[in-house]
């Protein structure tokens, strides 16, 4: 019996940490090649357009400057196999409008990058999904495109709290961070804690992803009341809020890009 062809999947990232990161799991998995990465979602659109048919999977990040996911499929003469990646999770019922083979939160996990890689291999001697050959595909992807592209969708101003029977509401524009701690969350405003019935996960998904950035596991940080960042000792990144207490917040490695990103602070 003749061995099947490695899977060839091109990664399109506009984090260049993102693309490593995907690069060394992907590399854990017999029977795929990496054939080739784009940080910058022009360049991946002419190199996709050379290599055409021979991309088994391609992986792609939702939101991108300039060009962002759904309109870079748009301007695809074939439509790949596509397994989105992001890291807002609001995304995901429109990644699946143009039934992708799976979606990836970032940072994506090795378990979730396998539940993807077998699903495709399932898929792979199939006949090409009807959606891909329909001829309004590009139209909905523009779509799509346009929406992403468009007016933020509503999110809440406010957030339930509860303490015994009273259940009360904060205002989100004064609550600083957001922390899990003794498998209960808090919204901590003024430094005072006030325990809330969802978890940093569901929160992430549900907020304001402008307002709060998720910095940690366990911690969302409202952007607007970071008053400074630090480098400590051993390359642990520090915030500090200025909040009356200074509290202070410890950066996860892999969320300092994004969080001096967001801050506007350039290099290391």
């Amino acid at each position: 019996m003749m061995e099947k062809a490695p899977l060839r999947a091109y990664l399109v990232d506009d984090e260049p940490l993102a693309i490593e990161r995907l690069s060394r799991l992907l590399a854990n998995f017999d029977g795929l090649t990496i054939v080739g990465s784009a940080a910058d979602p022009a360049q991946a659109l002419v190199e996709l357009e050379r290599v055409g048919e021979s991309i088994d999977v391609l992986f792609l990040d939702i939101q991108m400057p300039e060009i962002n996911g759904f309109e870079l499929l748009s301007r695809l003469s074939e439509q790949p196999y596509v397994v989105f990646t992001t890291a807002f999770d609001q995304y995901a019922l429109r990644a699946f409008e143009v039934n992708s083979i799976d979606y990836l939160l970032k940072p994506v996990e090795p378990e979730q990058l396998e539940r993807a890689l077998h699903k495709l291999s399932r898929l792979r001697s199939a006949a090409r999904p009807e959606w891909q050959q329909k001829p309004d595909v590009t139209t909905l992807l523009r779509e799509l495109a346009a929406n992403l592209r468009g007016g933020r969708p509503e999110f809440p101003r406010r957030i339930a709290t509860r303490v015994g029977d009273r259940i009360s509401f904060l205002d989100l524009d004064q609550v600083t961070h957001v922390m899990a701690s003794d498998k209960l969350t808090y919204a901590v405003v003024n430094g005072r804690q006030h325990c809330v019935d969802e978890t940093v996960s569901d929160l992430e998904q549900r907020l304001d992803p402008v307002q709060f950035l998720r910095i940690h596991r366990a911690v969302l940080v409202n952007v607007n009341w970071i008053q400074e960042l630090n480098s400590w000792f051993g390359g642990k990144i520090v915030v500090t809020l200025k909040d009356a207490r200074r509290t202070q917040l410890t950066v996860a490695r892999d969320r300092v890009r994004e969080l001096k990103s967001r801050l506007g602070v350039h290099g290391s």
